[in-house]
């Protein structure tokens, strides 16, 4: 510390050195790119409140009309019961890639190479098709007894086949995200796993799988908002009573698409957005202890507990 003079101030010992008082760069640039950013959007929001091609009172309508909540819920319970089935899958495709037994790591690498190599709408499309393939399915002895039948042909069950199709397709990325959270667990916990007399599987589900969630959360979540949306094409089925069906079914009566698309872009940002937030709470809870940064919670007892020292 120097003085007016140029001379150097050593403090004295036991006293504290005065605080640095910072002072903040000027970056002009940003407040400009942010004015800027700002008249464009006030632009964009002027024009399309005044634009009556938009036709926001047909929105305000349909925002909460009974169809459109009702093909929310059924966009929800879609994607809900596929991504159940597309983490329990993908799980299990993860492990057998990763099993010592060729055949297993052979089977999950073909279901991979076809449900990741072909488009979910081509596959949703074969799906609804599977009445027309299989008139219906026996389960029995041959020349036997019979134990179970289905007639598929007269089985109206376009959710099912709905559910069944984005699950399966899901499952192929579930396993890739899965399989590299495992392969982000160090070797040296499954020797320890190995040491102790663990198995291969147990070693799997005690060790490997909880440590690997860290890994595996973040894109799990990006992969929920990603079959929200993808849940839209289930008209290959055809299933019309999902939120953008519905949406469809009300403009193809009222020839008003725009209104009614943004209707149904509402309601996927507005369950976009909760599941973004529950995403970062998920990410949080298993982050502790990956990280060296302090949380809030943190920081105010590390203060307190410094203002108690201090004090005695």
């Amino acid at each position: 510390m120097t003085d007016e003079k140029g001379t150097v101030e050593v403090p004295k010992p036991g006293t504290e050195p005065e605080p640095i008082k910072a002072v903040p760069l000027r970056r002009p640039g940003r407040w400009i790119a942010a004015a800027i950013i700002l008249i464009l959007v006030g632009l964009f929001v002027y024009g399309a409140a005044t634009n009556p091609a938009y036709r926001w009172d047909t929105y305000g309508k349909y925002l909460f009309d009974s169809r459109i909540t009702e093909g929310a819920i059924v966009t929800l319970e879609l994607t809900v019961l596929a991504m159940a089935i597309a983490v329990g899958l993908g799980t299990v495709l993860a492990v057998m890639r990763l099993s010592p037994n060729p055949v297993l790591r052979t089977a999950a690498w073909v279901y991979l190479w076809i449900f990741r190599g072909t488009p979910v709408y081509v596959q949703l499309v074969f799906w609804g098709l599977v009445p027309s393939l299989y008139r219906q399915i026996d389960l029995g002895v041959p020349f036997g007894p019979q134990f179970f039948h289905l007639d598929v042909q007269n089985l109206q069950a376009a959710f099912l086949f709905a559910v069944i199709g984005l699950g399966l397709n899901e499952a192929a990325y579930m396993a890739e995200i899965v399989r590299a959270g495992i392969n982000s667990v160090g070797e040296g916990q499954r020797e320890a796993s190995v040491a102790l007399g663990m198995s291969w599987t147990q070693t799997m589900r005690r060790t490997v799988l909880p440590q690997a969630m860290r890994v595996i959360i973040p894109p799990t979540g990006n992969e929920l908002i990603g079959m929200l949306k993808t849940t839209s094409l289930v008209t290959a089925i055809p299933l019309s009573t999902d939120l953008f069906g519905r949406a469809r079914d009300i403009y193809g009566v009222n020839f008003q698409p725009i209104p009614l698309l943004l209707v149904c872009a509402t309601w996927y940002l507005a369950i976009t957005s909760i599941l973004m937030v529950g995403q970062y709470y998920l990410e949080r809870h298993y982050s502790r202890g990956a990280t060296r940064q302090l949380t809030g919670k943190q920081l105010q007892e590390l203060a307190t507990a410094q203002a108690a020292v201090k004090a005695k």
